[in-house]
């Protein structure tokens, strides 16, 4: 005979591991199933949202955000629909809007504005695996670089580090730097032309 607290962690486990289940108890008000959910999903998200913005204060901000307004907003959860969907809809327009007010140029404000619309929540979900693909293209095209040029590169656009102290760290003038890493943006930029929506956003988060 199983004893009562191995039947509620049975019952328990059964129920986290159904990810319906978990939104009905999400919906009800329920703190352990948002917490699972939590725990599920925050390292993808994260890493998601991470691979866009390279800022680890502004990822945090994001993700919490995206799911504070999970909790706010959990009665008006559908069990039916895919919640992958509905979290990565939500930190995607947050991390558009983020982008928006950190562009200056209204041409690309207008341009973000103009792709947010065009999709759909699916295609945003759908967007989450295109990232992944990118990752492993911009790997790929990084392969093509002359070892100073990615070099530069990753310093510049990965790290975040400056031309002036690119051009120290290697005693190169600044303009050998300049030089560098444009051929290296042809180069990707070339590479990257399927992911061109993506790369917009890491040039603009990686400057």
């Amino acid at each position: 005979m199983v004893s009562e607290d191995r039947k509620s962690n049975f019952a328990g486990n059964t129920i986290f591991s159904d990810e319906k289940a978990l939104i009905e108890g999400l919906k009800s008000g329920s703190e352990p199933c948002y917490n699972r959910l939590y725990k599920l999903w925050v390292s993808r998200l994260y890493r998601f949202v991470y691979g866009y913005v390279k800022s680890e204060s502004i990822t945090d901000d994001i993700v919490q955000e995206t799911f504070l307004r999970i909790w706010t907003h959990r009665a008006e959860l559908n069990p039916e629909l895919s919640f992958k969907s509905y979290l990565f809809t939500i930190s995607y327009h947050l991390l558009l809007k983020e982008l928006r007010r950190q562009v200056q140029n209204p041409l690309v404000g207008e341009y973000i504005s103009y792709v947010t619309q065009l999709h759909t929540s699916d295609e945003i979900t759908e967007r989450a695996v295109e990232f992944d693909q990118f990752e492993e293209a911009l790997k790929r095209a990084k392969m093509k670089l002359t070892p100073r040029q990615r070099e530069i590169f990753e310093l510049n656009k990965e790290q975040s580090l400056s031309i002036s102290d690119i051009a120290e760290k290697f005693s190169i003038t600044e303009q050998v730097v300049r030089n560098q890493l444009s051929a290296a943006l042809k180069v990707i930029r070339k590479e990257l032309t399927d992911f061109s929506f993506i790369f917009l956003l890491f040039m603009f988060y990686n400057r």
